[in-house]
């Protein structure tokens, strides 16, 4: 069963990965990946793959070594659940840098491949959408122009 949940978890994250990489723009993207829920049938699945270990990843996580460690992601069963951790945190993690970016005015060419950076080792697409993200501010409405109009201006560059 660790097979197919391990297959399942990436086709369930992959259409929306594709969303934010390929139709940045689409409004249906926003609204559909603006839900933290889409993260839920991977969630699920994590579940379904931890919950019946419970008492064997338990010790592992409360007390951890890296033997320990070793040992729980060297089954099938620990290494489907990682995969499931994984893959579930950076698609919530996409989801605030795509909303990140298209509330900064980020331009979407550099969005996609720092999102394509964090699905492939997501911590280094992190850092690097928080080191690109200094260049650009959030849109700030103000009293003068009636409530803002949604540009964006680079920010100065950070010394």
């Amino acid at each position: 069963m660790s097979g197919a949940l391990f297959g399942l978890t990436f086709a369930l994250a992959a259409p929306f990965w594709a969303l934010m990489i390929l139709a940045p723009r689409w409004s249906w993207t926003t609204r559909i990946v603006g839900s933290p829920l889409v993260v839920a049938p991977v969630l699920l699945v994590y579940a379904l793959l931890v919950l019946p270990a419970l008492g064997a990843v338990l010790p592992v996580v409360t007390a951890p070594t890296l033997d320990g460690l070793r040992d729980l992601l060297g089954t099938a069963d620990g290494a489907a659940a990682a995969w499931a951790h994984m893959i579930g945190f950076d698609l919530f993690v996409e989801r605030w840098i795509f909303a990140d970016a298209r509330e900064r005015g980020v331009p979407a060419l550099l969005t996609a491949p720092v999102l394509v950076l964090t699905i492939l080792l997501g911590p280094l697409g992190l850092a690097v959408h928080l080191g690109l993200r200094t260049r650009w501010r959030p849109a700030v409405a103000t009293s003068a122009d009636g409530g803002g109009t949604g540009a964006v201006a680079p920010a100065a560059p950070v010394a």
